[in-house]
């Protein structure tokens, strides 16, 4: 695989993710952060989110989605920072420029597609932005989207407020798109020699993910069927958490097969009636189904229980906390790690997809501005030409 080069102006999580998996497979990732400006902290506000770990402007929020890229400061605001841009794009030979800042500001900063891609015509160009660039203005914050998406009506009891998921999904469903379309930009244009344009909506990105509510709009659905259920499913029954004499345990009954086998399990055998042979039937009695289940597995220990599903073959799981996550097999053996300048190996999330050959060691991350004097001059300006553009504020480093 041929190591790719790509420019991205990012910060916050959804492209810094999407980078980060361009990182992963070993290529080139240069993030453009903005000179001081006297208001407030300087470049990636995430920088400074979390406890210190080396130094200020890298702290534990900011270390696992930027590990693998160099860092450069240049302020686009400017035209000498967006011809500087420019010169960097032809220079370095950028295969793909990202930025993910509202698209009002694609013009405003010299980083729309059309500037770009005039200087590069096969320049591959992605943007992320809350809605897509028909709505210039609107923020693109995950809980935000979350919200207008109905993920946080999905998401909760059925008797509390709607809440949150857990994880940035919207974010990271977004940085997603952003590396599969980069993918398949570069399939065509191994094809054509043609750059192109991607452009990621979080909201249209969150919205594909409905598939099991959305089109049970037009079934004349019961009301129930699209919002919160808590850790039931909606559709196959008993799915959910149930407590147990030493915690909680996660079951999943996908078929009539596997009920039959879980109520063969003698700690379940009064469980079962004719009503309930099949999923049709236990939505009739659904709620007495949980409490019946409930009253079973409380009196056993979660290992007791899940011994005998994994002898009947039922699909469960204990409630993992995070640090026990880490010590799965599965997980621990595929972590990558990066290396703090004191020489603490930190562990981080594994790849989402093994890659043969390439390395689960990443850099560290670059300070703010750590780079930007190196890769000036690699692009051709002298040490003369950095110092003028440093005092007249257009770069930082």
């Amino acid at each position: 695989m041929r190591r790719r080069t790509v420019l991205s102006m990012e910060q916050a999580l959804s492209l810094p993710y999407a980078t980060l998996r361009f990182a992963q497979l070993g290529w080139r990732v240069i993030r453009i952060e903005s000179p001081p400006s006297g208001e407030g902290l300087p470049g990636d506000p995430n920088r400074y989110i979390g406890g210190k770990v080396v130094d200020d402007d890298r702290r534990t929020y900011f270390i696992a989605p930027n590990v693998g890229k160099e860092a450069i400061a240049i302020n686009l605001k400017d035209p000498q920072g967006q011809a500087l841009l420019k010169k960097l794009i032809v220079e370095l030979d950028v295969d793909v420029f990202c930025c993910n800042t509202v698209p009002k500001r694609y013009k405003q900063l010299g980083i729309d597609y059309e500037s770009l891609s005039a200087v590069k015509p096969d320049l591959i160009w992605a943007g992320i932005s809350a809605m897509g660039p028909k709505y210039p203005e609107a923020p693109g914050y995950d809980p935000v989207i979350q919200a207008m998406a109905g993920y946080m009506e999905l998401t909760g009891p059925a008797d509390g407020p709607p809440t949150l998921s857990g994880v940035p999904l919207i974010d990271l469903k977004a940085g997603d798109e952003v590396y599969a379309g980069v993918m398949m930009a570069l399939l065509e244009r191994a094809e054509t020699g043609k750059g192109s344009r991607i452009d990621v909506s979080m909201l249209q990105a969150a919205a594909s993910w409905l598939i099991t509510t959305l089109p049970l709009l037009d079934f004349d659905c019961d009301p129930s069927e699209i919002t919160r259920c808590g850790n039931e499913h909606r559709k196959f029954i008993p799915t959910n958490v149930y407590p147990t004499a030493d915690g909680f345990i996660y079951l999943a009954i996908g078929s009539d097969v596997q009920w039959r086998r879980l109520t063969e399990i003698p700690y379940f055998a009064p469980v079962a009636n004719t009503v309930r042979i099949t999923n049709e039937g236990r939505h009739q009695e659904r709620e007495a189904i949980h409490r019946d289940m409930a009253a079973v597995t409380r009196q056993y220990t979660t290992a007791a229980i899940a011994a005998e599903f994994r002898k009947a073959t039922i699909p469960h799981a204990p409630i993992l906390d995070i640090p026990a996550v880490r010590e799965i097999p599965a997980v621990s053996s595929r972590l990558t790690t990066t290396r703090a300048p004191d020489g603490k190996t930190i562990r981080m999330q594994p790849m989402a997809v093994d890659v043969a050959g390439v390395a689960t060691e990443l850099s560290f991350p670059a300070k703010y501005g750590q780079d930007t004097m190196a890769i000036l001059k690699e692009a051709g300006l002298t040490a003369m030409d950095c110092a003028a553009l440093n005092e007249q504020n257009i770069i930082a480093g």
